[in-house]
């Protein structure tokens, strides 16, 4: 039977691979650096919008601050990328941040650091798609009145390659992410070019003045501090996702550890040349880009409806001779597809981290189970549903969404480095050899720099941000945290719980074991289900029906007289017409008679092959296992019977084995074949 469910879902992710296949998936550099790389990558295409949108609140006075800010955002990335080298030799087990922090300052922080990636892993995505729709509506402004739905599109897409496999996505994702460094350097190689030949080229904005916001432009002292380093924690986002590659080192095919540092390195050179050369163009063409389009002077039209084109968009129309130009489209169709890819890298990361939480009993252990095709395919899911719905809720604006964007980051960042130091401590007081002392005393140093400056950058993020809504990935992280810590005590108290101490004390066995059919009609159903409990052979076995309708009661009596069945029929009362509670007082019963006792009920249920066939059957079967389940001593079974429908049920096996006892049948032949089939239950 054509199984359409199946079929599609084949189609979608693939066919389904053995276990055995997993080293298969390794990526070799080349993939592992789109994978891994493309959100550091692809946000230098955000990182110095970021940086001019602060800066321009006060007009375009202070832009002269922009070099400054640039210069201390590619400081820090090269600390990022140098102590986080270190991560990937130190510990090539992969877990990245996470796992440093857990050996090296404990369970606690290990949990924080944990939980504030989980959030940043889910902004990463949501800024990343809502930037690349940004993207392209810059160059087909009519799309803009349907933001969201493209951005929903673009996240369930994204799931769908990456439940193919993490292989599968890197080649996917490859071309995109090259294309992207292509057009990038392209653009910025122009651009210099055009400059040495006396064409300096000119944003479309250039031709704006800004009015400032709640001031005259003359900003100084302390408030001129505040908004640079502002600006410069905004130009930090150029550093999300640079720790994904610590977290991925399983995935690189051998050696792991060198092979991963060296792909942080391609992505850490890469990154700074793009962002650089894209900043010193912005502030050569005299970019203009404002949180308000009306603080635009000259601008005509309606500012309120104008939707102002990226600094990308900007750079490439003035460079490449206009917005209509091939050239243009190349680099607003790479970039808004690396940013809408770039999301990619949380779609490796946070799977992969919810497994080693899932693992640690942290998280619900279905995070850990691979899917068809080896990917954790559960974190997936769940990555993406959160995403949809983060994306609705902020109608995919950008704007919007960075606030909330980064604090994750650098608190990852900022603890493990602090795990790094004591991890050479320990190093060094061990009994190390000469060079490995000297070697740690290296590292030591740089991870000490990097976790001086990430907390500094960690202290202005959060003064500069929190009141614009950082606030609530704050409450996110506090939110994980706590029900992180409630699920280990779950799993720690289950695991308490079911502990066998004396395995000859644990196997007590009932005295006796009472088994109950539960009857509603005389159908070929129930007699399978009779069939079942006698094959058990409890110590006493009787049928259970409750008397809704007496005369519906008086024909089931008819019935099991006329047809001979040997099995003593149990009638409850119910004169309120419940089903559920007459059956679960009469076990209680049993149970408070004979404490020692167990008892076994059966249910029959049927087999269905239609979704809306559930609705129409097993209804008050679903109910009393509900209720039953909760009973101490008491075991449920479900008896199935399979339906014309159900799949695979052309020649079903009609006759359970045991239906009868041998030499004690239960009706005749001639008599079974008159009992007719269920029309409900």
């Amino acid at each position: 039977m054509f199984n359409v469910p199946q079929a599609l879902k084949r189609l979608v992710i693939g066919k389904a691979m053995r276990s055995e296949e997993l080293g298969e998936t390794l990526l070799p550099k080349r993939l592992a650096l789109p994978i891994f790389a493309s959100d550091p990558l692809s946000s230098v295409a955000y990182a110095t919008e970021e940086i001019l949108l602060v800066l321009t609140l006060g007009g375009t006075t202070f832009l002269y601050l922009t070099p400054w800010v640039a210069a201390g955002v590619v400081a820090l990335m090269a600390v990022v990328v140098l102590s986080y080298r270190q991560v990937v030799h130190a510990y090539p087990g992969g877990g990245g941040s996470y796992e440093v922090v857990t050996r090296n300052l404990g369970a606690k922080p290990g949990l924080v650091v944990a939980a504030a990636l989980l959030v940043d892993y889910v902004m990463t995505v949501a800024v990343s798609v809502a930037s690349g729709v940004d993207n392209t509506i810059s160059a087909f402004p009519g799309l803009n009145d349907y933001r969201v739905p493209i951005a929903v599109g673009c996240v369930v897409l994204l799931a769908a390659v990456n439940l193919r496999g993490v292989r599968e996505s890197g080649k996917a994702f490859a071309a995109p992410t090259y294309l992207f460094i292509f057009s990038i350097l392209l653009m910025v190689i122009t651009g210099f070019l055009k400059m040495a030949f006396g064409h300096t080229p000119v944003a479309e904005s250039a031709k704006y003045a800004v009015t400032p916001e709640g001031s005259n432009g003359t900003l100084a002292g302390v408030a001129l501090v505040f908004l640079g380093l502002k600006a410069f924690a905004s130009g930090c986002t150029a550093l999300t996702g640079v720790e994904a590659i610590s977290n991925g080192v399983p995935a690189f095919r051998p050696p792991k550890a060198k092979n991963a540092a060296t792909t942080m390195s391609w992505m850490g050179i890469t990154a700074v040349v793009m962002f650089i050369g894209i900043t010193a163009l912005a502030l050569v063409a005299k970019v203009h880009k404002t949180d308000d389009s009306c603080q635009l002077v000259g601008l005509a039209g309606d500012c309120h409806n104008y939707s102002q084109p990226t600094v990308i968009a900007q750079l490439s129309s003035s460079i490449f001779g206009g917005d209509h130009t091939f050239l243009f489209y190349l680099v607003q169709a790479a970039t808004a597809l690396v940013l809408i890819l770039a999301a990619n890298t949380a779609f490796n990361g946070f799977p992969l981290l919810g497994s080693i939480l899932a693992q640690h009993r942290y998280l619900p252990r279905q995070l850990h189970t691979r899917g068809d095709r080896l990917a954790f395919s559960n974190g997936i899911i769940a990555l993406a549903v959160v995403n949809i719905l983060l994306l609705w809720a902020y109608k995919a604006n950008v704007n919007n969404l960075i606030h909330l964007y980064i604090l994750g980051v650098f608190t990852s960042f900022t603890l493990s480095q602090i795990g790094m130091v004591r991890h050479w401590n320990e190093v060094l007081d061990s009994d190390a050899e000469p060079a490995v002392r000297n070697a740690a005393k290296r590292s030591r140093v740089i991870n000490g720099f990097g976790a001086i400056i990430t907390a500094l950058v960690l202290v202005i993020v959060m003064i500069t941000k929190f009141t614009e809504g950082a606030w609530l990935a704050v409450v996110a992280a506090i939110v994980l945290f706590v029900m992180m810590r409630g699920i280990r005590r779950h799993y720690d108290s289950v695991a308490e719980e079911l502990a066998v101490d004396d395995p000859h004390a644990e196997a007590v066995r009932p005295s006796k074991v009472h088994g109950m059919v539960l009857v509603s009609k005389l159908h070929k159903a129930t007699l399978r289900a009779i069939g079942y409990a006698e094959a058990f052979r409890p110590d006493i076995l009787e049928a259970v029906t409750v008397s809704v309708e007496k005369d519906d009661t008086d024909d089931l009596k008819e019935q099991w007289s006329a047809f001979d069945i040997r099995v003593p029929l149990k009638v409850l009362d119910s004169p309120y017409r419940e089903i559920t509670k007459p059956v679960v007082a009469y076990v209680r019963s049993v149970r408070r008679t004979s404490p020692r006792d167990a008892v076994a009920v059966f249910i029959p249920e049927y087999v269905v092959g239609h979704w809306w066939e559930h609705l129409l059957h097993n209804q008050s079967a679903l109910w009393l296992k509900s209720r039953l389940l909760f009973t101490p001593g008491v075991m449920v079974i479900s008896v199935p019977w399979q339906l014309r429908s159900a799949p695979r049920a052309d020649h079903p096996a009609r006759r359970a084995p045991g239906a009868v006892r041998r030499g004690e049948p239960v009706a005749s032949d001639r008599k079974r074949e008159q009992i007719e089939a269920p029309e409900n239950a």
